[in-house]
């Protein structure tokens, strides 16, 4: 059975993905931004790039379940 840590703290998380997702734009890319960011708090590029990932597949299912609530709330 593998044991993992949590090295980082949700705060550190969030903070890190949010940091990925409002400075991608000024990388040539989303994974260059991964790589200066994950860099500068110490973690792998790829740590913090699942990471996003698990923060893209969140707010996408949230947005879904917001639009289903908004078509399931309308008259046909």
């Amino acid at each position: 059975m593998s044991k993992t840590t949590n090295k980082f703290s949700p705060e550190v998380r969030d903070r890190a993905v949010r940091l990925v997702l409002e400075n991608e734009s000024q990388h040539g890319s989303r994974w260059q931004a991964v790589m200066s960011i994950s860099a500068k708090i110490g973690c792998s590029a790829h740590t913090l790039n699942q990471w996003v990932k698990k923060a893209d597949h969140h707010h996408l299912g949230r947005r879904l379940r917001g639009r289903h609530a908004q078509l399931s709330g309308q008259s046909l």
